[in-house]
């Protein structure tokens, strides 16, 4: 008897579905009798005929579903699910007493109208992902397929998140949760102490790092490791600082990852105008000890250890657009953990990318390997200028990407104002001094005009070669088609993502092999923020990028692929797909 009022129910929900495809029918429908009769010719969306409100009260999780004006929803059809370290599991619930309906599908059943509520109690503060399905009708005759709302809830805070289905089914169909409370914390703390040493190797970083390494061959033995342990200092710093920033963004509720800072294009300008006067610098246009002081000087007017610990303050923001080897791990591990264990990564990120200068200063004997102090120290003083201007034009073209040409002329109009203030600081005279205050000032002004040119992300018109904008929607059209999906998760200001696509993912081998696969190459563009890429990271445990994943037919969890990649690894991976 269920099983004939199940189809019944389903042959009339399409009965009454095709009514509404054309108004043409609805208003042949519309003067009928009978248990079928449609008195409307048009219904609310699902998502607004039921909306259930979810909140975390002390121990207790109180759930309110506000239902619209002549909609209900089927007692019975109430069902709860906590999901948690890998495990589902169905939660009792009581909503107190319904009506009496006589329900032309079902008969007499008990429904609710206008709202329902009900509390569950929390047995621990963990954090937890919800699931409510319920099912309802319209008075006027349309019944919903049953429909489920997902969520994210974290005690305590008090917090709780809607999500994607993408997010429910990418925890639900891995074990990934369960194993992220399980890795040793020890483990994570070394990838990511093995991840910051690497970021040394980046090219924004590298010549940041050469120029204060001469400093040290012109100190003595014990002022050397002074200089380096202050150096160490700042990088550590620097990166609680920014780990600090990330922790208090996500209490609030944002959704934020690594790299954050260079999603606003006002701070890029900045760091560009940052770079363009430390280039000025070198090349002799004024004289700062923000990067060691110049070679030639003496040992005893070399004492400024404020320029040694806010180069580790420097060489940390401009390591932060990309995630090293081992990093990325360290980092999704992070995000998931409370606020101590978080710093604690942080701290070994930072103390690894310290370390190998550091280690450096410890060795006077390494120090004096390398060539004593000459002319040709000014000449590679000056030649460092060159890779810090380039990494200020490269600032600077971000901030165009994200802004747009009117962005990029306000940079360069800062730029200008700058070695003009600079150039009048420099003729030492009281006038010219006021007038540099007030063009400084005026490049800063101009800064603050950047942010309002800023562009929405980039769209599908912007890709090339066949390649598509991500969307989860998109995403899931694609997979519900048995079609293998190639998510390139990059950004402008991301080096490693820049050169993975020009040496790997944009070579002729790699795109016929898309072809050939049938495979949908889908770019995640994070230059600017975007809370649907957040997720996506989020989903996988990753807080920065690159982030590479092969989605494969049959298999309901994406496949990780290397951050530096090469051609070999990825074509192996495509080989799988059918």
């Amino acid at each position: 008897m269920r099983l004939l009022l199940q189809f019944t129910l389903l042959f009339t929900q399409l009965l009454c579905l095709s009514t509404l495809t054309t108004p043409a029918n609805a208003e042949n429908w519309a003067g009928n009798s009978g248990p079928f009769a449609i008195q409307e010719t048009s219904f609310l969306p699902v998502t607004e005929a039921y909306n259930p409100v979810v909140s975390v009260t002390q121990d207790a999780l109180n759930i309110n579903w506000q239902i619209a004006d002549n909609y209900y929803l089927y007692q019975e059809k109430f069902v709860t699910e906590r999901h948690s370290a890998g495990q589902t599991t169905a939660l009792a619930h009581d909503y107190g007493a319904a009506i009496i309906k006589d329900d032309p599908y079902f008969g007499e059943t008990q429904v609710y109208y206008n709202f329902a509520n009900t509390t569950l109690a929390l047995a621990d503060s963990n954090t937890f992902l919800l699931k409510l399905t319920s099912q309802g009708c319209a008075d006027a005759g349309l019944c919903y397929p049953p429909q489920d709302w997902l969520f994210r809830v974290d005690p305590a805070k008090a917090l709780v998140t809607e999500i994607s289905a993408q997010a429910w089914r990418a925890a639900v169909n891995s074990k990934s949760s369960a194993q992220a409370t399980t890795r040793p914390l020890l483990l994570m703390i070394a990838f990511a102490a093995l991840g910051g040493a690497i970021l040394n190797l980046m090219p924004c970083v590298f010549p940041v790092l050469g120029l204060k390494v001469l400093s040290f061959t012109q100190s003595s033995d014990g002022k050397a490791a002074v200089h380096g342990a202050i150096y160490s200092a700042g990088v550590i710093l620097s990166f609680l600082a920014v780990a600090t920033a990330l922790i208090t963004l996500k209490s609030a509720g944002a959704a934020v990852g690594w790299g954050f800072q260079l999603q606003t294009p006002w701070f890029v300008a900045l760091l560009s105008c940052v770079f363009f006067v430390l280039s000025l610098n070198l090349l002799g246009a004024f004289e700062i000890s923000l990067l060691g002081n110049a070679p030639g000087q003496k040992l005893s007017q070399r004492s400024d250890y404020t320029g040694s610990f806010f180069t580790g303050v420097l060489a940390t923001i401009v390591a932060t657009p990309c995630t090293a080897p081992f990093m990325g791990t360290a980092l999704g591990f992070a995000a998931t953990q409370s606020a101590p264990v978080a710093l604690a990564i942080f701290a070994a990120l930072g103390a690894g990318m310290a370390l190998p200068v550091f280690i450096l200063t410890l060795y006077p004997a390494a120090l004096k390997s390398l060539p004593r102090s000459g002319p040709w120290m000014e000449y590679l003083k000056q030649f460092l200028a060159f890779p810090l201007l380039a990494t200020a034009i490269w600032l600077c073209w971000v901030t165009g990407r994200q802004t747009g040409a009117d962005g990029m002329a306000i940079t360069l109009l800062a730029w200008l104002l700058l070695g003009l203030s600079i150039w009048l600081v420099g003729l030492k005279r009281r006038l010219p001094r006021v007038l540099a205050i007030a063009s400084l000032l005026a490049g800063a002004a101009l800064l603050t005009g950047v942010a309002e040119t800023a562009n929405a992300p980039k769209n599908a018109q912007t890709l090339k070669d066949g390649r598509v904008a991500y969307s989860e929607a998109r995403l899931q059209q694609l997979l519900d088609n048995k079609q293998a999906v190639f998510i390139d998760v990059t950004a402008d200001w991301c080096i490693t993502c820049k050169v993975n696509e020009e040496v790997v993912l944009h070579t002729d081998a790699v795109s016929r092999a898309f072809k050939e696969k049938g495979v949908t190459y889908m770019v995640a563009d994070w230059t600017l923020y975007d809370e649907a890429i957040t997720s996506l990271l989020a989903d996988y445990e990753r807080n920065g990028i690159p982030l590479y994943l092969l989605y494969l037919p049959g298999e309901a969890r994406a496949r990780i692929l290397p951050q530096i990649l090469t051609e070999n690894t990825l074509l192996k991976a495509l080989a799988a797909a059918q």
